[in-house]
């Protein structure tokens, strides 16, 4: 409470002296086109993450959905993977649930992409809002 009242106490003291008007307005006109070229530059920036993670998301889509459409069309007799041993019951038991093991990762990978790829519209969607809210407050 004390630190507020001497934070009062010292930014009441101070009173600004505005010798030029004419160079005060060029300085402050000169300051506020720096924060507008800022705030264009955040807003180009979001727009670039924008379009590179749905570029991400598509493509992950894409490349999942035919990855699993492969291990699902081709022959099942055959595994995905083969480590030609038959001493180690989990490789033996790897190998024989080779398709199985393959899609469960392709479909986790898929899953976290898109729990990633939602993360970061909410993070970027955070990011307009209190660019807005900077925006309003100026």
């Amino acid at each position: 409470m004390n630190k507020d009242k001497a934070l009062e106490e010292l930014f009441l003291a101070q009173t600004p002296h505005f010798d030029d008007q004419d160079t005060f307005m060029a300085s402050l006109s000169q300051r506020l086109d720096a924060v507008e070229y800022i705030k264009q530059h955040q807003e180009a920036t979001l727009r670039r993450y924008k379009l590179a993670m749905v570029v991400a998301f598509l493509a992950g889509i894409i490349v999942g959905g035919i990855a699993i459409a492969y291990l699902l069309t081709s022959p099942t007799d055959v595994p995905v993977f083969n480590f030609d041993t038959h001493h180690l019951f989990f490789l033996e038991w790897l190998c024989g649930n080779s398709r199985l093991v393959t899609v469960t990762a392709i479909s986790l990978l898929l899953t976290i992409g898109i729990i990633s790829f939602i993360s970061n519209i909410q993070e970027l969607m955070s990011m307009r809002h209190s660019l807005q809210n900077q925006r309003v407050s100026l």
